[in-house]
């Protein structure tokens, strides 16, 4: 039986906090050791326990095309805007295996990852620009997700040059002089594995980053579009988190649904989506038909994502992944529609601070996905809805709060039986500017509350937030303490 209707927050409206534009949340502290899996496989934390969200940034040719002034422009502002991992390749997919980097340097000696090209001295050769790049972003508070290759390399035929033997050998390179930097290891490089050879290279590469004394870097491996790490390493040991590229599509249905797939396999392991739509893409790649992304559609896969149980997310922008700069008088790939430095200032890139902001106000490591919250509506593709509209929802496992992503101002009902406490107090969270409104404080009969956002907009997306009153959390998206 419903027993609530809540029209709009204008009526039970009592309390309202903002978040500002710029990264106002708990920063990461290295000093709370090496990053692990959790006790309950689920999510990442640090040595002493810290919760850590993973909110990433593909900045694929980092290493390859900026110098270390625009470097430095992008990892503030990326630090800025809360951003705790880049994600960047060692040998670059738009040639960076022959075409220089700024300063005239390439990776390899002759193309053999064997020999990396490494000279004496500082600043001296292409492993020192990176080692500048790695140490920037570790300055900053930030991880660096290091692809050490695209898959091209090791995958195509026409151009690999890696095989098993060389890719151990560079893979020991790689985490002997990285092992002591904040670090990420992500093999792949939006490749799938299709024979045993391809395999056998990425195992090789795993083994090698592995191999060193003292490497305790966590590793994962980046597939290509709709795939994930699981369907060939899941139960790999060297695989310590699975990653997924849900890729550049819109749609929930078989595609971000798959993150839920992945979270139920067994035995347990984390799950990200490495790489979901970016902003500014051609959607599904048919600009001509479908257009290019906007920011509404780079929020949907980060809270389908994480209350899919994903224990992070990775944003991406068309432009910021090819560092695109119409100067540099090079031809960009699938039409980006602006310099990367006008790029990483676009709605989506700021708006996803919100998400950590909101998985971080409340208690992190025992987050569970949970679709059964939302009612089902005679007609199911309304709520909990299909392709851009879905519904999804999230809770902790002691029932003390849950979350439900509404992507549409479309009425919907929740069980509240979830919230264990005598009341709940509700809020809405506005995933477009981190504002968080409370709605008022109501006794938990433990039945069926109907809910309508406060704006009816099919791009306007709200997050209803129902907390256990006991527990006193604070607003959504406010510094979660806990208690002693």
């Amino acid at each position: 039986m419903k027993t609530r209707y809540f029209l709009c927050i204008g009526l039970f409206t009592v309390a309202t906090f903002s978040c500002m534009a710029q990264w106002k949340g708990k920063p990461v502290v290295f000093s709370h050791g090496r990053l692990k899996v959790s006790d309950n496989k689920r999510f990442l934390q640090h040595e002493d326990g810290t919760p850590f969200f993973y909110l990433g940034d593909t900045a694929w040719e980092l290493f390859h095309r900026l110098d270390k002034e625009d470097a430095d422009i992008y990892l503030t502002d990326r630090a800025k805007k809360g951003f705790t991992v880049i994600q960047a390749v060692a040998i670059a997919e738009l040639d960076g295996h022959v075409a220089a980097n700024p300063y005239g340097f390439l990776p390899l000696e002759k193309l053999d990852p064997s020999r990396p090209a490494v000279k004496d001295g500082p600043a001296n050769d292409y492993w020192d620009y990176v080692d500048y790049i790695v140490d920037k972003a570790n300055e900053l508070g930030m991880y660096v997700g290091m692809l050490p290759t695209w898959g091209r390399y090791w995958h195509d035929d026409k151009v690999a040059f890696f095989t098993p033997e060389n890719a151990f050998e560079y893979g020991k390179f790689l985490s002997k002089r990285y092992k002591d930097k904040k670090i990420i290891w992500i093999l792949g490089g939006d490749r799938n594995i299709d024979n045993d050879r391809q395999r056998a290279i990425i195992e090789a590469m795993a083994r090698g980053l592995k191999d060193v004394e003292g490497a305790s870097h966590l590793v994962t491996f980046h597939p290509s579009g709709g795939k994930g790490s699981s369907e060939w390493f899941h139960h790999e040991p060297w695989l310590d988190f699975n990653m997924r590229q849900n890729g550049h599509n819109s749609d929930y249905t078989n595609v971000y649904s798959k993150t839920l797939d992945d979270y139920r396999r067994t035995p347990a392991k984390p799950v990200i989506d490495g790489e979901p739509l970016y902003e500014d893409h051609p959607l599904s790649f048919n600009a001509a038909r479908l257009g290019h992304s906007i920011a509404a559609d780079v929020r949907r896969p980060l809270y389908w994502d994480l209350f899919n149980g994903a224990f992070g997310h990775t944003y991406g922008h068309h432009s910021v992944w090819q560092m695109y700069d119409p100067d540099k008088k090079r031809q960009g790939v699938n039409n980006p529609l602006m310099p990367w430095k006008e790029a990483i200032h676009q709605p989506g890139a700021g708006q996803m601070m919100y998400g950590r902001l909101l998985m971080e106000s409340r208690p992190f490591l025992t987050r569970i996905p949970d679709p059964s919250i939302i009612v089902t509506d005679k007609v199911a593709t309304s709520v909990p809805g299909e392709g851009r509209y879905r519904f999804a929802a999230t809770r902790d496992e002691a029932g003390t709060y849950a979350m439900i992503y509404a992507p549409v101002g479309r009425e919907f009902s929740v069980r509240t039986n979830v919230i264990k406490g005598k009341k709940i107090k509700a809020w809405w969270y506005n995933p477009r500017n981190g504002k968080a409104t409370k709605i008022g404080t109501f006794d938990n009969d433990g039945k069926e509350w109907t809910f309508i956002s406060p704006d009816k907009g099919e791009s306007i997306d709200w997050i209803l937030v129902l907390d256990d009153a006991e527990c006193k959390y604070p607003a959504p998206g406010r510094p979660y303490k806990p208690r002693e």
